[in-house]
């Protein structure tokens, strides 16, 4: 039987995101480690997806924690409110300096979440591939009532237009680092301008106020489990800037 070619796209769509979510979520650990971690999934995964960054980080002496919160079934008004709740009931935290390090979607769900919920010690937080001005893909795909049911409210509001959510919420009040992807090798990459992960242009995941920015030849899935990408992300988080030098020597420069 012939697919749909709007089926054939939301499957392409979710497979290109990792979509499969089974098994239990990573537990708390903070491990120790005066600096805490928060570790935030993107579209479609669970906590485990973040998995690959948890050991750097350990090793590096902070403590981690790992949380699920269900990205494609609610508003984003409500996941800004499951965060802080998962903060405090999964991550046991009830106040004190946290960091972030975020995958695609939850980055723009963290912005959310400080924006609605202010830090008073809010550390550094590192975006992996995050669609800070708005995904392309959504406004290509997105009036397609079966991509609307797959990726939720959340990530239906994920358009490039100044009322979408990511473009309504102000420059970051943190420091703040971004890691963009430039291996592009989905077909999906197509509909995206510039070099791009194959899911995020490389323009969009740019945020005004951000504090560094750096580019790896990874795609949208394996940029959360490059070791290069994990030794940057500690960078940023101990210094508050990534290493060029070595970003430079990957990309040819």
């Amino acid at each position: 039987m012939r697919r749909h070619p709007v089926a054939a796209l939301a499957c392409g769509f979710a497979l290109l995101a990792g979509c499969a979510v089974s098994g239990a979520a990573v537990p708390a650990q903070w491990n120790g480690g005066a600096e805490r971690v928060v570790l935030v999934h993107g579209l479609w995964r669970s906590s485990r997806a973040m998995k690959p960054l948890e050991g750097p980080l350990l090793a590096a002496g902070y403590g981690v924690c790992g949380i699920d919160y269900p990205s494609t079934d609610e508003t984003p008004e409500r996941l800004v409110e499951l965060i802080d709740r998962a903060l405090r009931e999964t991550c046991g935290w009830s106040g004190g300096r946290l960091n972030f390090v975020t995958h695609s979607l939850g980055g723009v769900v963290v912005r959310a979440y400080l924006s609605a919920h202010p830090l008073a010690d809010v550390g550094r937080v590192v975006m992996l591939a995050p669609p800070n001005r708005g995904s392309e893909l959504v406004d290509a795909l997105g009036a397609s009532w079966l991509i609307r049911a797959a990726i939720g409210p959340t990530a239906v509001a994920l358009g490039t237009s100044p009322e979408s959510l990511p473009n309504r919420l102000g420059p970051p009040e943190f420091e703040l680092g971004v890691i963009a992807g430039t291996r592009g090798e989905s077909w999906l990459a197509n509909l995206l301008a510039g070099e791009n992960d194959g899911l995020v242009s490389v323009e969009s995941t740019k945020l005004v106020g951000m504090r560094d920015f750096v580019t790896v030849p990874e795609t949208h899935i394996s940029i959360r489990r490059s070791p290069e990408v994990a030794e940057q992300v500690v960078r940023f988080l101990k210094t508050g800037s990534f290493e060029h030098a070595v970003a430079d020597a990957r990309s040819g420069y």
